[in-house]
């Protein structure tokens, strides 16, 4: 219960922190060293919640991971439970550029997603198709990552279209091994 507590205010604490759109340097001192190679090596547990615009949570979730690294490519499989019964499966493939920038692209990613690692946190820029009652959107991700120990990590994203706030993504991630 305590591992809760603290989890649910770290992650409203990086809620409030990731409200704008600053640079990944800022962080650069901050540890522990968050190094995605190493972090999304093996296997992770997470669950979060998805907000709506108004910030109402709409539903829960758990994922499954599994990510490999051969020398600077990565893949990580990702398979979702949502509260309404929904599962969806997503398999990132992860390239690094040098020690601080990365891609990654995954089957519901339009084009490539840019991604820098700096300090603790990992921001993330990209375009995810979301399917929504039938039709699909183009939906811009902002994620940030921020690595808390050496086995946990606390990821917000926001969702925008059109330059309007239109989702939220809170997540929290374990290092199982």
């Amino acid at each position: 219960m305590k591992f809760r507590f603290s989890f649910l205010i770290s992650i409203i604490s990086i809620m409030f922190l990731t409200n704008c759109s600053h640079d990944p340097k800022i962080y650069s001192k901050n540890q522990p060293k968050l190094d995605i190679r190493q972090y999304f090596n093996g296997k992770l547990e997470a669950y979060g919640i998805l907000q709506d615009r108004s910030g109402k949570v709409i539903k829960t979730f758990t994922v499954d991971i599994t990510g490999s690294w051969k020398r600077n490519e990565g893949t990580l499989v990702e398979h979702f439970e949502f509260s309404d019964g929904k599962t969806d499966d997503r398999t990132w493939t992860l390239k690094m550029i040098d020690d601080h920038n990365f891609t990654g692209s995954a089957h519901d990613i339009v084009g490539i997603s840019n991604g820098q690692q700096y300090g603790n946190a990992v921001k993330m820029n990209y375009i995810i198709t979301v399917p929504v009652d039938g039709k699909k959107y183009d939906i811009k991700v902002k994620d940030w990552l921020f690595l808390v120990d050496e086995k946990s990590l606390v990821n917000v994203s926001d969702m925008t279209k059109f330059g309007f706030r239109v989702g939220r993504l809170a997540i929290g991630f374990k290092k199982l091994d």
